[in-house]
């Protein structure tokens, strides 16, 4: 019984201890909050690998030169 009630006691303190540490920020836009979000978040290795697969037949597409566009050549 002693033990449980200090480990309740310890988690008290842990979590007002996190939410004193948690400030308010502001972003500009919804792309800065996501941008930030994903630099605070970390990937598990098994989704980030299931990721990379697939993607990897994903090639990005390549720039037209200005004149293709202008004159409407196919590529």
């Amino acid at each position: 019984m002693k033990h449980e009630k200090k480990f309740s006691s310890q988690e008290q303190q842990v979590s007002e201890t996190q939410s004193r540490q948690t400030t308010a920020r502001e972003f500009a836009s919804v792309e800065e909050l996501l941008r930030f979000d994903a630099g605070q978040t970390t990937v598990p290795p098994a989704i980030a690998e299931r990721l990379q697969k697939s993607a990897a037949h994903i090639n990005p597409p390549t720039a037209r030169p200005w004149w293709k566009n202008l004159f409407g050549a196919k590529s």
